[in-house]
């Protein structure tokens, strides 16, 4: 659901080793997964100079951080065409990224201790992610899975506006410019309707989700839950979004088994893939070339599942459509590469969820 990324800028104080620290010289945790992925970038990519390493590394690593949230049309439809029903899916899916996310807190010796005023935020969390996914995935249903991660790709723009709305932030030009690109590539995807699968009531689930998404950026970014580290604001909001498919599946009445060994793969691809891969290299590539480059290469997300739904699934593009695409993806890129405060969290536009 990579490629932005509420509370992971605490992901970007993980050391790293190359035969020594090139950060600071100190391990502070043994961050086993990471470090391995930071060492087999480091093996491919060890020609050049130290910055034009750290630059391949991390750029490498955030693209590959977007391609596999990109992915998950790729599991996700199987298990439609399986007879699995949304809830079924997302519960199965929050199950298996909760037990993952865990792992990795533990591998990492991290605190999985909430402060008294971090519950609520917490739960608020949970709640949010939750519906977020459930109404993506309600939308490629009906949508074309393509079309619908990359209206999805506009909800920086949508923090932005909260921010400025809500919290007084200065709205940019830049900002402006992105949302009304953004409106013209969305009317270029309606008025091509006619080719390939579409529907209005598909772009307002995508829509709502990323404004629900958003907001979830948000209560991260202005609650105590930024003193979190990243692992662990991601573990508690699936946690908490959990019991959300319990109640859609009537407390467990209404759930499913797998049907068969496929299914049972693309559940736990949906869990590895999308959610842990892509934060653990979403975490590389912040440390080495920080969040907003790490934002820009979140492009590759919404591309990634244009293809996959071509491709694997059979999707049909017409050039209007191929244009507003452009767009969009044109747009949110030109706004985040003209942003000033890469330190913060909302600049990066992806979760692990």
């Amino acid at each position: 659901m990579t490629s932005a990324y509420g509370g992971i800028m605490s992901a970007a104080a993980a050391s790293t080793r190359c035969g020594r620290s090139i950060a600071s010289g100190k391990i502070r945790f043994p961050a086993l997964i990471i470090d391995s992925v930071e060492s087999i970038l480091c093996v491919f990519l060890s020609d050049g100079s130290f910055m034009n390493r750290n630059l391949w590394i991390g750029t490498v690593s955030g693209i590959l951080s977007a391609v596999s949230f990109g992915l998950n049309p790729l599991f996700a439809l199987p298990l439609y065409q399986h007879g699995m029903t949304t809830s079924n899916v997302l519960f199965y899916r929050f199950l298996f990224a909760v037990i993952l996310m865990g792992g990795l807190l533990k591998i990492r010796h991290k605190s999985f201790r909430l402060k008294r005023k971090q519950l609520l935020p917490s739960v608020f969390s949970g709640i949010l992610l939750a519906f977020t996914c459930l109404l993506m995935f309600l939308s490629y249903r009906i949508l074309d899975a393509g079309i619908g991660s990359t209206i999805l790709f506009v909800y920086p723009i949508m923090v932005a506006l909260i921010m400025g709305i809500f919290f007084h932030e200065k709205l940019k030009p830049v900002t402006w410019l992105g949302m009304f690109c953004c409106l013209a590539g969305i009317v270029m995807l309606y008025q091509s309707a006619g080719s390939g699968k579409f529907s209005v009531l598909g772009v307002v689930y995508v829509l709502l989700s990323a404004l629900v998404y958003a907001l979830y950026m948000v209560n991260i970014r202005e609650s105590s839950l930024r003193d979190l580290s990243s692992e662990a604001v991601t573990f508690y909001a699936m946690l908490f979004g959990l019991p959300i498919f319990l109640l859609c599946l009537r407390g467990g009445a209404d759930l499913q088994l797998p049907p068969d060994a496929l299914s049972w793969g693309c559940l736990i691809g949906l869990a590895c893939c999308p959610a842990l891969l892509s934060f653990v290299t979403l975490a590389v590539s912040i440390h080495y070339v920080g969040p907003t480059m790490t934002a820009v290469l979140g492009v590759f997300e919404p591309l990634t599942a244009v293809l996959v739904n071509v491709f694997v699934f059979g999707g049909v593009l017409s050039p209007r459509q191929i244009v507003g695409i452009a767009v969009i993806l044109t747009a949110v890129t030109f706004a985040l590469s003209g942003k000033k405060d890469a330190g913060k969290p909302a600049d990066c536009p992806k979760a692990a969820g």
